[in-house]
């Protein structure tokens, strides 16, 4: 990342910029504390990555014609060469000072002063005594994602609203609480920054979009918030993932990447490409052994002008493929960005694993992420078949969006397909019949409380599989080699078909060290070991007895499920550890009789 006039100034991993850092979250640098500037401050943008299926999906949910995918640019720390890296902005701009001006026994005081009160970066009291600041570490905000210093002088003063005597921050205190936090004016006047949560103190939202660049602000008519900049809701990214396929023919793709940009990506009859194949050695040569008709239909994808359109879901695409993976797919060559095959039933097949049809090892698969917006306050995730919620109001990452950031990440995985028959017989039970009337009921009461978030009920399949992969996620990492926080997962539950992949996913190649392909060959007994672990929780029988809809717990979208026994880190879950019931993969201490596995598959 880059400051203007001083670089280097501080540095980030790749995907730490599309899925932590990005445009409009707020970083704290080696120096001071700042917020990432909009994508028209990236500078030197040149990689680009290829994924014509996620592109033609974000084209259609953004309604823009065009649209192209980078990685996030390489800062250059030769302060004489032209600008590359991300600029960002100072944020916020008040300070506090770091030594104690006053203490006593009842706690601590410190001076409170905006940026321009600072020299050098310091501050100088009337005794001309130098004070290193950090800055404050409380913002205002709103649900759209607009952001800006909150008015101190405007929130202290009630009788004297023009005063503009020196502002001072109490802590009577030691817990951080902030109702033991007072903001005070030299004038007398004072308020505890407790009283700034009651909706309506802060007033309305200004709109301010500091990550755009100075001055840039929209109409909002939200209300801002208190926020805490490093508090975990400060930025929630609205990321879309998909796992790239061989839908087509992968040779082609590869030879087309090679002259796309400096020569095919402006070719629009099959004329121009024929000229251009006769005219141009580097084209000549990269297309050698490919027809006129199959690279021309492999530009038209690109450009969109006679594309595949994507109405298949995400992963209903991804689930196709999956599940008809043979003993092999495609070529072995270690380029390959996928390569899966079946592990045949023989060495699979055991007790606990009649309910499953097929395990796929998939030696190495290739995910590309990328950046669509973001929030704050509220995550707003893909819904349970990998889609963006577009009509959600999230934050813009520029002003005029041609193309975003993203990020490919390589690993393998472990598919496990369960057998339709086995979870339609599940449902039947009336015991989830019951359960799923719980569920429901939790699912309204959080509704109720989240009105601006559109989102449904997934389904009891989708509770049982994502609390299975849960399970097995933490089971597999014992032994894998990889932490848990390092697996992801994708859960598969529609008419379609049913199934787990299990995956891990790096830039570099420190997913696809083989871990996960060894633990497909023992499924079995991780599968057993999953179960077992979710039969008893530490937190039992307060946990196996939630009741969804239970206004005091306010876990409306759980059922038998706390840290104790199913949550796992949220860079592991695709849907924050939502929809998760142990009492629908096991029989727990309640036993409702809902389980799918018996205590004998177990």
């Amino acid at each position: 990342m880059s400051q203007p006039n001083k670089r280097p100034h501080g540095q980030l991993r790749w995907s730490q910029v599309v899925t932590t850092f990005g445009p409009g979250s707020l970083v704290d640098l080696p120096e001071q504390s700042a917020i990432v500037g909009g994508l028209e401050h990236w500078f030197s943008v040149s990689e680009e990555i290829h994924e014509p299926r996620l592109v033609e999906k974000l084209k259609r949910l953004l309604n823009i014609p065009a649209l192209r995918l980078f990685a996030p640019p390489p800062d250059n720390e030769d302060t004489t060469a032209p600008r590359t890296g991300i600029t960002v902005w100072q944020f916020p701009e008040w300070f506090i000072t770091q030594d104690v001006a006053k203490s006593d026994g009842n706690g601590r005081s410190r001076h409170l002063i905006a940026r321009r009160g600072l020299t050098r970066g310091k501050y100088i009291d009337d005794a001309k005594k130098k004070h290193p600041v950090v800055p404050i570490r409380f913002v205002r905000a709103c649900r759209n994602g607009h952001i800006g210093d909150i008015d101190w002088y405007r929130l202290i003063h009630t009788k004297n609203p023009e005063c503009r005597r020196p502002l001072w921050i109490d802590e009577r205190g030691t817990s951080g609480d902030l109702g033991e936090i007072v903001v005070r004016c030299e004038c007398g006047e004072q308020r505890s920054l407790s009283e700034a949560t009651i909706p309506g103190v802060l007033l309305k939202c200004s709109g301010d979009r500091p990550w755009l660049g100075a001055y840039n602000r929209e109409e909002c008519t939200e209300l801002n918030r208190l926020l805490v900049r490093h508090a975990s809701n400060a930025y929630f990214p609205q990321v879309m993932s998909v796992i790239s396929l061989p839908d087509r023919n992968e040779s082609l793709e590869k030879a087309v990447n090679q002259v796309w940009e400096n020569f095919l990506q402006y070719v629009e009859t099959l004329e121009e490409l024929q000229r251009d194949r006769a005219k141009k050695p580097p084209v000549k040569n990269a297309l050698e052994g490919f027809t006129d008709d199959e690279v021309f239909r492999e530009i038209e994808v690109r450009q969109g002008a006679r594309g595949e359109t994507p109405t298949k879901s995400v992963k209903l695409a991804e689930f196709e493929v999956l599940s008809a993976t043979k003993d092999t797919s495609g070529s072995d060559s270690p380029d390959d960005d996928f390569y899966a095959r079946t592990l045949p039933k023989k060495e699979w097949d055991a007790k606990g694993m009649g309910s499953v049809e097929r395990i796929v090892l998939v030696d190495r698969l290739r995910e590309v992420v990328a950046q669509v917006g973001f929030t704050r306050f509220e995550a707003i995730t893909p819904d349970v078949d990998g889609e963006l919620q577009m009509e959600v109001q999230a934050a813009p990452l520029s002003r005029e969006i041609s193309w975003l950031p993203a990020v490919e990440n390589r690993g393998e995985g472990i598919f496990i397909q369960f057998r339709s028959e086995a979870i339609r017989t599940w449902l039947a039970k009336p015991a989830v019949i019951e359960r799923e009337k719980d569920l429901r009921a939790g699912f309204a009461t959080w509704e109720v409380q989240h009105p601006q978030i559109e989102r449904t009920f997934p389904g009891m399949p989708y509770y049982l599989l994502h609390t299975v992969s849960h399970l097995l996620l933490t089971a597999i990492s014992l032994e894998c080699g990889y932490p848990a926080s390092s697996i992801r997962e994708r859960v598969y539950a529609s008419e379609s078909g049913y199934g787990i992949l299990l995956y891990t996913g790096t830039p570099d190649a420190e997913g696809t060290l083989g871990g996960l392909i060894e633990a497909g060959k023992n499924i079995a007994r991780h599968l057993h070991s999953a179960l077992e672990l979710g039969r008893l929780c530490s937190n039992d029988p307060v946990c196996a007895q939630h009741e969804p809809q239970n206004p005091h717990e306010i876990r409306f979208l759980h059922g038998a499920a706390c840290h104790g026994c199913l949550l796992v880190a949220e860079t592991s879950c695709e849907q924050h550890n939502d929809f998760l019931d142990r009492s629908l993969a096991i029989s727990t201490v309640e036993a409702l009789g809902a389980e799918f596995f018996s205590a004998g598959e177990a």
